[in-house]
């Protein structure tokens, strides 16, 4: 068959993205205890229940004869890959992480990770977002991380500031309008 009706990729498994994205040189990795319990929950369950399922399964296929057409073992080593790889990533992450509970910050009034923002943006729209570590960002949550240029620009504002955000298109100024500390 021509590789033209094929969906094969130009790129082999090993020269994939990272999963997760390096932290830059000299940055701590904070987190809230929240995201820090979460990142455990994952290890714990990948280490306990995840991996020997796969073993499990792997073993039993690999005594079944030619591994060469053996779906359930082709499959369960390449997912074994992958939990192994997420291990390693998640045990490397926890090991550095600062856990910082955002209920012990003594200046409420500016803003600090794990403080939670409204902010006015030049379009007159009005946006949360909830700075946290690297590992838990997530856009649709409203949860930035604190090395994001948007962090990084509210960060020691307090209510009222206009502070500057350099954009792709450009400078855009926003406003604070509430800081949160919640758990």
């Amino acid at each position: 068959m021509s590789k033209a009706f094929t969906k094969e990729s130009e790129t082999s498994e090993e020269e994939e993205l990272p999963e997760v994205l390096p932290l830059p040189q000299g940055f701590k990795n904070y987190m809230t205890p929240k995201g820090h319990a979460r990142l455990e929950e994952e290890l714990h369950r990948l280490l306990r229940i995840e991996r020997p399922k796969v073993v499990e399964v792997v073993s039993w296929a690999a005594g079944n004869g030619d591994r060469s057409e053996n779906g359930d073992y082709i499959y369960g080593k390449k997912r074994l890959r992958e939990i192994d790889k997420r291990i390693r990533v998640l045990t490397k992450r926890l090991e550095a992480a600062e856990v910082v509970d955002q209920k012990q910050q003594k200046m409420r009034d500016r803003v600090f990770f794990g403080a939670s923002v409204t902010y006015v943006n030049g379009r007159d729209e009005e946006c949360r977002v909830r700075i946290v570590g690297v590992d838990e960002a997530g856009v649709e949550q409203g949860d930035i991380s604190w090395i994001s240029p948007i962090a990084r620009a509210l960060h020691k504002a307090m209510v009222g500031d206009v502070v500057k955000l350099r954009t792709p298109a450009g400078l855009e100024e926003i406003e604070v309008v509430k800081i949160e500390y919640v758990a």
